[in-house]
């Protein structure tokens, strides 16, 4: 066995459950949640999204292309106006937004997509139906010598079921 599942009918005896396994520092925890809940959240103080820094470098990557294409342009077609220089900033500030917004929102959906693990080719193990349908799940990963005390924390909590899996 790699861990165990807890599963839970109440939100409150859930999150207790969490605090206390993470106090107690059994293993890894996965929750199932068929909603975002805050509550789940603070209890599993998750670190920061590392996804904020793809759109941070996509975004300045499309703004340095989008005023580097709007000078090349401007360079290799150019239309004199009243002898104003070709490659000026400040018209070209416009298109430069443009493109870090398009390609600042492209690079978040990639990072989204590549550490969310999208796509899922295989069930998540503990997963159970029961958990989209308003039921609270814990999968605590632990290792063998540890899965009895894991297993007696998510009773202790109201666990309504409680499962090895592999």
């Amino acid at each position: 066995m790699r861990g165990v599942v807890g599963h839970f009918r109440e939100l409150d005896s859930a999150v207790e459950a969490i605090e206390e396994l993470k106090q107690s520092k059994l293993g890894d925890l996965t929750v199932f949640t068929p909603t975002p809940r805050h509550e789940f959240e603070h209890a599993l103080h998750p670190p920061k999204s590392p996804v904020r820094k793809y759109m941070l470098f996509g975004g300045l990557a499309g703004c340095v292309f989008g005023y580097w294409i709007a000078v090349w342009a401007s360079n290799y077609w150019p239309l004199v106006v009243g002898g104003k220089a070709f490659s000026s900033w400040i018209p070209y500030t416009i298109f430069g937004f443009e493109v870090f917004v398009l390609v600042g929102a492209l690079s978040t959906v990639a990072g989204l997509f590549i550490h969310a693990g999208v796509p899922r080719l295989t069930m998540m193990v503990g997963y159970d139906p029961r958990f989209s349908r308003g039921d609270y799940g814990i999968w605590v990963e632990c290792s063998p010598d540890r899965l009895a005390a894991a297993e007696a924390l998510l009773r202790k909590h109201g666990a309504v079921e409680v499962r090895g899996d592999r």
